[in-house]
This record gives C-alpha cells, sequence and structure tokens, in this order.
C-alpha cells in the first residue's frame, strides 16, 4: 500500500508519502511549501485571497505528486489558521472543486496527532517521560505523557492561539523589533500560555515543526536538507534564547540567505524561536530534543490501520 498526507498548516504546506508491505513503512517523498495561508487572520478574522491562491496551488501539487508516486488514497488537513477563520467554507469548497479536499483538524487533536508522531518514533521509545512542543502559524501544541505498563498515560494536552504569523501580525510586525517590542512578544505569549504547569514534570522535551528543525539546520549549517543529521539533536535553552537576538538582528533578507534557512521561513522563524522558548520556560525544561516528524506522520499511521 501507498499512503499520503498533506499538513495544510497556517504557515506551510507539508507532504508525506510511505509505501507499507507486511514487514514493514517506508517514507518515498516529502516536500514542503511555505504558503502563509494564515497571514493576517488573526487580525482579520479572515484567509487572505492571495494566501489561498497560495495554498490551493501548493495542495494540488502534494495531491499530484501523491498520485504520482503511487499512493491509492490522500488525506489533507488545515489546522489554527482555518479554525479561526470567517471564510474557512470558501477555502474548503475551492479545495473539493480542484478534487483536493481537505478537512479541518481540532486543536486538540493536533496536540493528540503531534504527541503519537513523537510516542511511535522509534528514536524515543526509550523515553519514560515525554512533551512535546510543536509551534505552527497561528498555533502551538503542548502535550505531556508518562509512559507505564501499558502504554502511555497522558497527562497535559493543550493547543494554544499563538503562532509565528500571529506575533508577525502584532507585537513583531517589524523586521529587526525592539527590545520593549520583544519585551511585549513575550508578555503576550506567556499571557496565552498561562498554564498551571508543574514545573520540571516535563521529562524529554521534544520540538516538532520548523521552529526546531531549522535552528538545528542553520546551526549545522547545512546547505541541504539532511533529516537524519537533524532527527534527535538537543537545542539548549540558552541557545534558543541568543537565536532571538541573533535572527532578529538582521534583516528578512539577511535571514534568507543563511546556510541553513528554509526558503520562506526567514520572516517567521525568530518569532518561532521567541515561542519555543517561552514554552520551554513555562514546563521548566533546560532545552529540546528535535524531532522532523509531525502530526501528519500519526495521521498516516492511522490511515494505514484502516
Amino acid at each position: 500500500m501507498i499512503k499520503a498526507a498533506v499538513d495544510v498548516g497556517s504557515n506551510s504546506v507539508l507532504l508525506i508519502v510511505e509505501r507499507a508491505d507486511a514487514q514493514s513503512r517506508k517514507s518515498i517523498l516529502e516536500r514542503s511549501w511555505v504558503t502563509g495561508l494564515g497571514t493576517g487572520t488573526k487580525s482579520t478574522g479572515l484567509l487572505e485571497e492571495d494566501a489561498m491562491e497560495r495554498t490551493l496551488g501548493a495542495v494540488r501539487e502534494a495531491f499530484s505528486l501523491a498520485h504520482a508516486a503511487g499512493a491509492d488514497s490522500v488525506v489533507a488537513a488545515a489546522t489554527m489558521a482555518a479554525r479561526i477563520a470567517r471564510n474557512t467554507e470558501d477555502f474548503l469548497a475551492r479545495a473539493t472543486a480542484q478534487s483536493t479536499p481537505i478537512y479541518v483538524l481540532p486543536g486538540d487533536e493536533e496536540a493528540r496527532l503531534g504527541f503519537l508522531a513523537v510516542a511511535n518514533d522509534p528514536a524515543f521509545l526509550s523515553r519514560n517521560r515525554i512533551t512535546i512542543v510543536d509551534v505552527g502559524g497561528q498555533s502551538t501544541e503542548i502535550a505531556t505523557a508518562l509512559r507505564d505498563g501499558s502504554g502511555w498515560k497522558e497527562e497535559f494536552r493543550k493547543s494554544f492561539s499563538i503562532g509565528t504569523l500571529g506575533l508577525k501580525s502584532t507585537s513583531l510586525r517589524a523586521e529587526c523589533p525592539t527590545g520593549a517590542e520583544l519585551l511585549q512578544a513575550v508578555v503576550e505569549i506567556d499571557d496565552v500560555l498561562g498554564i498551571c504547569y508543574r514545573r520540571g514534570a516535563c521529562g524529554d522535551a521534544i520540538a516538532l515543526g520548523a521552529t526546531g528543525t531549522n535552528l538545528v539546520s542553520l546551526r549545522e549549517k547545512l546547505v541541504e536538507w539532511d533529516p537524519e543529521r537533524v532527527h534527535g539533536q538537543w537545542l539548549e535553552f540558552g541557545e534558543i534564547s541568543q537565536s532571538v537576538s541573533y535572527l532578529y538582528g538582521m534583516s528578512e533578507a539577511r535571514r534568507a540567505l543563511l546556510p541553513g534557512m528554509e526558503e520562506g521561513r526567514g520572516p517567521t522563524l525568530p518569532g518561532g524561536a521567541l515561542i519555543l522558548e517561552r514554552c520551554l520556560d513555562a514546563i521548566g525544561a533546560p532545552g529540546c530534543y528535535v524531532s522532523v516528524r509531525g502530526w501528519r506522520h500519526a495521521l498516516l499511521d492511522r490511515e494505514f490501520e484502516g
């Protein structure tokens, strides 16, 4: 069997295609497009026309690539931008009209699938307690679970309405924000998080999404994407904090030229690093491991299980 999943996120579209037989599963194709579906959505309550067109184009290409790779089914789901926009039905209708149907993934389900993507990853099977932090364009998910004899016991799971695009349309509009603007952003993030969490009880923190993978790629100066070199790497809390001031100290054009920067991530990566830093502070983690997996992997697991 060959199946595919498409993550229609607030900032990017991600495709994964996998082949399965009786013995194993293998990824045969992965692609990403930065389309900014949720650009301005937090302020306007709408998906902008240009952003919808870019995203629908990327989704069309994702479905086409999946079918060309032999996928007999493709499932696509959209996240926070689609959850909060008033014109989401129009976006979904246009996706259906081009034969690339998309459904809206509830925030709680996004957090659960993000956790399962890590919990089912052989790289982290030895961990007894894990917390996933998944920073997105318009939302951030945090989930904590403890492994017991029967599997994983969930202790905390929540989707927070804070993301890189949201920050860029509010407190961090400037390419190079001032110290006062950064402090305001910290207050904004901490306010949204506002979680009652047992500090130090997070176990191993694991970051999903583009923020963690891009920070590692920048550190390693990867001129080509190499998931094996990124997956499982450790980011210190202080290293993440320093990346915020380092990246905000240069223009978006300069960031785009940095070795390891994924195309299109320059405008939002420093905001993502700031959100990741505040999340780690909230749960009392000294840093985090990085996973190249995401909720799309767990969604694909469910598709293969039928």
